[in-house]
């Protein structure tokens, strides 16, 4: 047991010795991988891009296999990396584009949980805000709340600024 500890020991000091450079992506802890919060900002981006692009491939790969997915009230609820695919347009894409604009990012290394303020465009426009959680550097649950509004960000949010 003593052994087992002082090898943990010793490759967490050469980890944090050799920080965040070279070749190294995310912070691991056991199997599981931990985004910072550069790493969670381009995890959402990419998400955006997908979006943006009408890529659901590159949208659905920032999901875990079991991702859940839903926007209380409405009582559908996504499940699966699949459905997401199929959801965010599938092989053939969406029959209009899609448009994702993050305003706001924040999140929690330590609970590996985030939220953002968005507007997002697909037939109508919405305003709204998202809480994820991650799990091994994949976006495990997405949870949005949002509200429909033909004003642009600045008007939506009136003088209620940051």
């Amino acid at each position: 047991m003593p052994h087992q500890r002082l090898g943990y020991f010793i490759l967490l000091a050469i980890f944090l010795l050799l920080g965040n450079s070279g070749h190294v992506e995310s912070a691991s802890v056991g199997r599981h991988q931990r985004l910072t919060q550069v790493q969670f900002r381009a995890l959402m981006e990419t998400v955006a891009r997908g979006w943006n692009s009408n890529n659901a491939s590159l949208a659905a790969d920032c999901f875990t296999d079991d991702a859940v997915y839903s926007a209380p009230p409405d009582t559908r609820v996504r499940i699966g990396k699949k459905q997401l695919f199929d959801f965010f347009g599938g092989e053939k894409g969406r029959d209009q584009p899609m448009h994702m604009e993050w305003h706001h990012l924040i999140f929690a290394e330590d609970e590996q949980i985030g939220a953002g303020e968005y507007t997002f465009t697909y037939k109508i426009r919405t305003h709204g805000a998202v809480i994820v959680r991650l799990v091994d550097g994949k976006i495990a649950n997405w949870r949005e709340y949002e509200q429909a509004s033909p004003l642009d960000w600045d008007q939506f949010i009136g003088s209620n600024r940051f």
